[in-house]
């Protein structure tokens, strides 16, 4: 039985998210705390019947979550949860898919933008006071984004925002995703995820923006990889783990595509000795794309909407995952 609101107590985890500030400005009147460790987590998650977290969460800590009804994930992805531990306990789990979208896809232009006009060497040059020369060499210089072609492998609803502002850009979009049948999406056009190796050598740009499953781990392989053109880029808003990193860093070591752009690396932070730190032709943001001034506002969107399908004794949650 779902806890009524006077009985309800939120947990809300995260490190750097403002969760319980954000709430509190909606005045709900329910009993909330917030931890910013996971060893904090560990000791209050007993007095939990909701929590709200992301990163934080570790299935270690299921035995400790003698009240936990619900999970309301901060984030779309959902790897980190055991749907078997959390099922076996009768707890509802949902995700924040979604919530992100437009500021993940508006990150992914951006990544574009700043690669096809040189930003990240433009802003090294500021700082050694280093005003550049023109360039002759044409494979040099700034380009256009009008008349590029555009692989997007994904295309939910990051994939299809993309599409949109790539559209605006004057792009076209090929547009990839596990069942192909379910439309375009906004891409020119759609295939499955079989035929990413055949579609790389038509794109100026390759962007990732698919959710990480069995199918999709690795699917940005050292194949894929080595059908790119010399000229193209490589981004990465998605996860990691979906580009075989290996190939990657081994690509750019050759300089076989002109550059990499990713928000997302396998382990994260970035260790220290990976050599993408220091790759002249590889951008990295530190898994930034979806964090905008929104966000809290916009998960919390999604916990009061589900609080209130649980009270109602709905069986369908927003996102729900079990």
């Amino acid at each position: 039985m779902f806890p009524a609101k006077d009985k309800l107590t939120i947990c809300f985890a995260h490190a750097a998210y403002q969760m319980q500030a954000r709430f509190a400005l909606r005045k709900t009147g329910i009993e909330n705390f917030q931890v910013w460790a996971y060893d904090d987590l560990v000791k209050r998650v007993g007095e939990a019947d909701v929590v709200v977290v992301s990163g934080m969460w570790k299935n270690d800590l299921i035995p400790h979550a003698g009240k936990l009804k619900f999970i309301q994930s901060i984030s779309s992805g959902m790897d980190q949860y055991s749907r078997e531990q959390l099922g076996a306990r009768g707890v509802r789990l949902a995700s924040a898919a979604g919530v992100n979208a437009r500021a993940v896809a508006e990150h992914a232009i951006a990544l574009i933008l700043a690669v096809f006009r040189r930003l990240p060497e433009a802003r090294d040059n500021q700082h050694d006071k280093m005003w550049r020369g023109m360039i002759g060499d044409l494979g040099q210089r700034e380009d256009e984004l009008g008349g590029k072609t555009l692989l997007v492998v994904g295309m939910g609803r990051i994939g299809s925002h993309l599409a949109l502002l790539a559209k605006a850009f004057g792009m076209k979009v090929i547009g990839i995703r596990r069942d192909p049948s379910q439309g375009e999406n906004g891409a020119d056009s759609i295939y499955g995820m079989g035929d990413l190796v055949k579609l790389v050598p038509q794109a100026d740009i390759v962007a990732l923006t698919c959710a990480l499953t069995p199918e999709t781990t690795g699917l940005m392989s050292k194949a894929a990889f080595a059908a790119m053109k010399p000229s193209s880029v490589f981004v990465n808003v998605a996860r990691g783990k979906v580009a075989d990193e290996a190939a990657l860093i081994d690509t750019m070591k050759s300089n076989r595509i002109w550059a990499a752009a990713i928000d997302v690396t396998a382990d994260e932070p970035l260790p220290q000795a990976s050599p993408l730190w220091t790759m002249p032709n590889v951008f990295v943001t530190p898994h930034t794309a979806g964090e905008t001034r929104a966000y809290e506002d916009n998960v919390l969107d999604i916990l009061i909407e589900n609080l209130d399908r649980l009270w109602r004794g709905e069986a369908a949650l927003r996102n729900q995952v079990l």
